[in-house]
């Protein structure tokens, strides 16, 4: 059989598809089972198996055809069993970073949600004029586009949004203590 597995080895790098055919039919169950026990499931050992043998034409042209091909092969099978655990580490760590970011990001989108609702709550307790200044100022327009848009002068704007932060920390304060 080693002879026969050596001849087919060379005969499968050189192209005969015959060859090749008749090591994959002998030696898949074999590769199966040693990633199976490497990685304990049968999804991880289709996929190992299948690796190896896609991969098999081009490492047979590798193949030098000194040692045992089992002994070859059973090294292609580890190797690529390790590499499987080890994207699966990689990829378990990085589900773990990714999972706690978009904890992060979702307890900043909350957090960011409760001061847009606490604000827009607040804001109506401001007269209409002040309302009115920081709703503006807060969509990103800038003082002088505020002046124009409410038919004042730039310190207006800025004396209103001055006082418009004054009340809302007030409100806030208020809202702290009871």
């Amino acid at each position: 059989m080693d002879a026969d597995d050596k001849a087919l080895a060379l005969a499968a790098a050189s192209g005969d598809r015959a060859a090749f055919s008749a090591l994959i039919s002998r030696h898949h169950p074999m590769v199966f089972r040693l990633a199976w026990r490497i990685t304990g499931t049968t999804a991880a050992a289709e996929d190992i198996a299948q690796d190896v043998c896609v991969g098999l034409p081009a490492k047979l042209q590798t193949w030098r055809g000194e040692g045992k091909f089992t002994t070859w092969l059973h090294m292609l099978a580890v190797n690529a069993a390790r590499d499987h655990l080890r994207r699966e580490a990689t990829y378990a760590k990085a589900a773990v970073g990714w999972g706690e970011a978009v904890r992060a990001a979702a307890g900043e989108q909350a957090t960011q949600a409760d001061r847009a609702a606490w604000l827009t709550a607040a804001m109506r307790q401001l007269p209409d004029d002040l309302r009115e200044t920081l709703a503006l100022i807060t969509e990103g327009v800038s003082h002088a586009e505020a002046a124009k848009v409410l038919d004042i002068s730039e310190g207006t704007v800025s004396w209103r949004m001055n006082r418009a932060r004054t009340l809302l920390r007030d409100i806030h304060r208020t809202e702290e203590e009871t």
